[in-house]
This record gives C-alpha cells, structure tokens and sequence, in this order.
C-alpha cells in the first residue's frame, strides 16, 4: 500500500505542473469566450472574474508546495484560502445572476454578505487562519500548516456560498423551461463533476486519513465546472465555427508551449519556456477576440443585407402600387385631352364654318398644346405598362423607310413653326424590310425627331437612315443645346432631363426611358454623342435586320422587367 502511494505520489509531482497548466490555459480561453460573446452581461462578466480567480487558486497552490522557505510556504497558503474565499463567492454569485443580462442586487447581498466576505478573506491572510509551518515540506509536496482560530470562519463561509450557489442552481433548473432548461442540466453535470472530485481529493482525504497527495490537482478538478458551464453559455449563443476553431488552435499552441516547459532541463530554460506559455496564451486570446469582432461584423453586415432585402420588396412593392396609380390616374386624364383633340380637329378642318386667322392661329396653338398634353399622358402609361409587365409589343414585317420618311413628313409643319430646316436623308438603296412592332417604332423615331426640334433654336435638323452592315441605322442629328458630359449617361434614365432642358420644352423626363426599353426589346441599341453643350447632339438606334424576332408575335415584360431592373 505505501509502495502504492509513493508511485502515485510521485506521479502526481510529475503531473503537477502540467495540470496547472492545462487549467490556466482552459480557464483564460474559456473566460474570455465567454466573456466577448456579450460583455455587458453581468453573467459573462461574473463568469470571467470566476475564471481568474481559478487561475490565482490554481498558481498559488502550486506555488506553496514548491517552494521550501516556511515564510514563503506560509504566505502562499494564505493566498490560496484567499482567492478560494473570493472563488466561492463568484461561484455563488454566478448562479445568483445566470442566465440574466442585468441583475438588480438587494441590499442584502451588497450591505451584508459582500462585506462578511471581504471580511473573511482579510483574516485568511492574517494567523487567525493559518499561524506558522512548524516543518516545511519538500519542494514537490504539500505542508500541513498550523491552524488558527478563525479556520471555522473560513470553512463556514466557503461552505455556506458554494452550497448557497448548488441551491440556485437546483431551484433554477426546476423552474427552467425550453432553452434554460438544456443550459442548467449542463452545468449541473459539471458542478456535480467538480464538487464530487473537491470533497473527495481535497476534503475528505486530506481531513480524514491526512493524504494530501491530490491537493495539487485541485485546478484541474474545476475544470469540468468551467468547461460545461462556459459550454452552456456558448453554445446557446450560436458561435460561428471560425471562432471555436480559434479557441481550439489556442488551447493547443498553449499545451504544446507548456510541454516543452515540462521537458526543459535547467531551471533557466523553464522559466524562459514557461514565459512563452504566458505569452502564447496572451496572444491567442487576443487573436480570438479579433476573430470574434470579424464574425461579428459580418455577422451584422448579413443581418443589414437581410434587412435591406426586405426593404427593396417593400420599394417593390411600392413602386408596383405607383404604377398602377399612375396607370389608373392616366387612362382618366388621357379621355379630355382626347376629346379636345378630336374637336380642335373637325373645328379646323372647317366642318363648322370658316375661321378668321387669328382664331385660326389660335386653335392651331390650342392644338399644338393639347397634343403636348397628349403626348406626355402617354409617355406616363406606357413607362406605368413597363413598370406593372403588361406593355405589349406585336411583331409583324415592315418598311423601315417608308416608316422614317412619314414619321419625318408629319414634324415638318413643327420645324416650320421655329423657322428650323428639317432635311431627309434618303439611301441609295432600297432597305430590306425588318419584323418590329409598326406603332411603337414609330414612336421612338418621332419622339427623337420631335426632341431635336424641341432643343434647338436655330440651325437645321437632318434625319437619315441606312443600313449598317447587319443592321438598319437610324440617326437625328442637330444644331441645338447639345448634351453637357456629366448628363450624358443619364439621359436615358427614367424621369431624367438636363437642367437647362425646362427652358425649351415641357416634359416629365420619360421619352428617351421609353425609346430605350422599345430598342432594347428589338434586341437593338440605342444612344446619343455630343460633342457638348450649345454644339447640337446626336441621337441613333440600330436594329439587326434579322433579330429572329418571328413575325406575328407578342411580347410582354411581366416576366423580365423587374429581374432586369435594378433596386431603387
């Protein structure tokens, strides 16, 4: 039996280090995970402090059966009851607060039990606890001290918090449901593991039969409390898998640091070693909390990129029900204006009588305007049919020359009114015929046409059109206001015009968006040069004379428009 216990004795020496160790390097990690994970918690934040206070347990025990001067051995001892009282008290506390963010303290706790704690931690460092070391141990081996008067108090107090923490614990996992219910039966495993080690190794053994071989394991008999309890609080807390990674890579440098402590050969060597241990560890942690602020971050950026997700349905959403008041809201303005319009017509045309010339040139004004009107109403329901999918285009074979030079004829008697030339310019050759929708290629060319009287004061306006190798050219070029370069590329843009644009004409800025929607479903291009303002400008399209577009077709943009519309 004694041989038994030499060898298990001398083990345990061998061991001592490396679970001191071991224990410093789980508690620091675990803390601190604990603790980053929310720091304004008064339960992370207890726990954090429980976990320094082990680390000061665990060095100072091992400190005191290393040394062999009494004084040391003795002061030692004292610091190891110190941070034991000041341990079981965070123990205590921690099952006061947990799982809670804030805890409102009564005034019990903070007027009588912390200064009855603080009071029994002064007194273990004074002889009332431990008087003197009447034979000092072997470096290796622990002392027996001699003990004081005020060693109940010690032991009453250290037995009333941690049975007053167990209490907590059991009346909060019976009341515990869901979620808290799986983090208390965590923790009770790991209380039930450490306690049950403590009493046995450290208590009964060293109290009953005098074997103190085991006290040096004390740091790693909490470990198991720390372990399962930091896990509780951790895993509930969804940790990404690059923080955990971190923490194990941690934990693993720090053994292997300690390690090479344990098979140093001169005592130089060792307290060199034993410093990088510290310093690894240091590091780690640091490392950790940065890995934590990343996976933090990003964290937030996806939780701002769900959010803005939802954001951009509800604009969607928004911009869909715009459409449809505006659809509604033009179909009722488009009746009057088209009523005016058939009556200014039959009133010109003399059905009812012949007209003086100023009334004449008067309506013709009317006329003018009305058209205007007209003009805009339908460049608001045909931008509100894009935007709700239902602008229909009908496919059929047409004569893309004949369509310019009537689209050109019906705007001379507008070029005419600014005293403006408006020239034609045929190809020699006959064009081929191409499949496109008849109205609405019509409207992009008058609507270019038109603009380039609009926008220019003097000067002269010359239409062309051509093909261009697989493709039929069409261009508008004048002498007008011309295109400033910072508006150039927005000037297809839905409600875009220049700033000088108001001076020239009236306008909602929703033509030229039109214009580019009809091309681009012809599977054309269309765009605008200038060489920059007051130096006139150009406007052209090009349409492939084959774009496989089959002949009595139709097109509906309900199914692309917003796929290809970017979020506002």
């Amino acid at each position: 039996m004694q041989n038994l216990q030499f060898f298990l004795s001398s083990q345990t020496r061998n061991l001592d280090l490396l679970t001191v160790g071991i224990a410093i390097a789980a508690i620091a990690v675990l803390g601190f995970v604990t603790y980053f994970s929310n720091k304004k918690s008064i339960t992370n934040q207890t726990f954090l402090v429980f976990a320094f206070l082990t680390i000061a347990y665990g060095i100072f025990n091992y400190i005191n059966y290393q040394v062999r001067s009494p004084f040391l051995i003795l002061w030692f001892l004292r610091l190891t009851l110190f941070a034991a009282v000041w341990h079981a008290f965070c123990f205590f506390q921690l099952f006061f607060v947990f799982p809670k963010n804030q805890v409102d303290f009564p005034k019990i706790y903070k007027k009588i039990l912390v200064p009855l704690v603080a009071l029994t931690s002064f007194l273990t460092l004074t002889p009332l606890v431990f008087s003197k070391i009447n034979i000092a141990a072997e470096a290796g081996q622990v002392t027996n001290p001699e003990r004081g008067p005020a060693i109940a108090i010690f032991g009453i107090m250290a037995i009333f918090l941690v049975v007053g923490g167990a209490i907590n614990l059991i009346k909060k996992t019976i009341k515990a449901q869901g979620l808290e219910k799986s983090q208390f039966n965590l923790i009770s495993i790991g209380t039930v593991i450490t306690f049950s080690l403590i009493i046995c190794f450290n208590v009964i053994l060293p109290l009953a039969l005098n074997n103190v071989t085991y006290v040096p394991l004390a740091p790693l008999f909490i470990l198991p409390f720390i372990v399962f309890t930091a896990f509780s609080i951790i895993k509930y807390h969804l940790l990404n898998i690059k923080i955990i990674a971190t923490e194990i890579l941690t934990f693993s440098l720090s053994i292997a640091a300690l390690l090479e402590v344990l098979f140093s050969k001169s005592a130089g060597t060792a307290i060199v070693r034993f410093l990088i241990f510290l310093l690894i560890l240091g590091f780690g942690l640091l490392l950790d909390r940065s890995v934590r602020k990343e996976v933090e971050q990003r964290e937030q950026l996806e939780i701002l990129d769900k959010e803005l997700a939802k954001a951009n349905e509800k604009l969607k959403a928004l911009d869909q029900a715009r459409a449809e008041f505006i659809s509604i809201a033009s179909h009722q303005l488009r009746t009057p204006p088209s009523t005016v319009k058939w009556y200014l017509s039959a009133i010109l045309s003399g059905d009812y009588g012949k007209l003086p010339a100023d009334v004449r040139q008067a309506l013709t004004k009317a006329q003018g305007s009305n058209n205007l009107l007209i003009s805009l109403i339908e460049d608001m329901l045909n931008v509100s049919r894009i935007e709700r999918g239902t602008m229909e285009f009908l496919f059929e074979e047409i004569d893309p020359l004949q369509m310019a030079k009537t689209t050109y004829e019906q705007l001379i008697p507008f070029a005419e009114e600014k005293s403006l030339k408006l020239n034609f310019s045929s190809p020699k050759e006959s064009l081929p015929k191409i499949v496109a929708d008849k109205e609405k290629l019509r409207q992009v060319m008058n609507n270019l046409i038109d603009n380039a009287i609009k926008y220019t004061s003097r000067g002269k306006i010359e239409v062309s059109i051509f093909q261009a190798g697989p493709n039929i050219h069409f261009q508008v070029k004048d002498t007008g206001k011309g295109i400033n370069p910072t508006e150039a590329k927005s000037i297809f843009e839905k409600f875009t015009r220049g700033k000088e644009s108001i001076k020239h004409s009236a306008g909602l800025g929703l033509g030229l968006y039109v214009a580019k929607i009809v091309i681009e479903q012809h599977k054309g291009k269309i765009w605008a040069e200038s060489p920059g303002e007051g130096k006139g400008s150009i406007f052209a399209f090009t349409i492939p004379i084959r774009s496989k577009i089959d002949k009595n077709s139709s097109l509906d943009l309900s199914a692309s428009y917003y796929e290809k519309t970017p979020s506002r």
